[in-house]
């Protein structure tokens, strides 16, 4: 056999199967795009007092403490530390739920996420630590955004026959 030829070919799979990775990734996400979009307009065939108590869960096993809001289906988390501790910055994210009427018997949820970081001052170059009013806090003003993926874990609990239908209708994407 010429090692000449054996090589090109070897090469030619190598790359062929480089490009069949990289468009079933492409593939995947295009799907999970999909369905987060798809989530983010899903209105539940169910009135908001069913939906509300497990888009509460949902958070609540994320590790983040709920707070009751001023208006009925409306709440907000307190800060959950997302990252670990660092002088490089340490994150913390919240998110603010709220729960629509669409219909009788009909109802939509909405997650917003906020993120932000603080980071501490470096300590001095004498070598005594930073004092408390050297600390730098971070940027507290972060936007809220929609979290897709969020909803999307709603509607697989909530309503797991749309999710699959949609699921179905997701991998006809490539």
């Amino acid at each position: 056999m010429n090692p000449l030829k054996s090589s090109t070919r070897s090469a030619a799979l190598l790359v062929v199967s480089a490009l069949a990775l990289a468009f079933t990734g492409c593939a995947a996400r295009r799907q999970q795009a999909y369905l987060e979009d798809k989530a983010q307009g899903h209105v539940y065939r169910k009135p908001i007092a069913e939906v509300w108590p497990e888009a509460l869960a949902l958070v609540k096993d994320k590790g983040f403490s709920v707070m009751k809001g001023k208006e009925g289906f409306e709440a907000q988390t307190e800060w959950l530390q997302t990252s670990a501790a660092s002088s490089l910055g340490t994150s913390f994210a919240r998110y603010l739920v709220r729960g629509y009427e669409r219909g009788p018997g009909q109802s939509a949820i909405e997650y917003r996420r906020q993120e932000r970081t603080e980071s501490r001052a470096a300590d001095n170059t004498d070598g005594r630590p930073t004092t408390p009013s050297e600390t730098v806090t971070g940027p507290n003003n972060s936007q809220m955004t929609r979290d897709t993926q969020l909803e999307w874990e709603l509607l697989q609990k909530v309503d797991p026959d749309a999710a699959a239908a949609l699921q179905a209708e997701a991998k006809k994407i490539e």
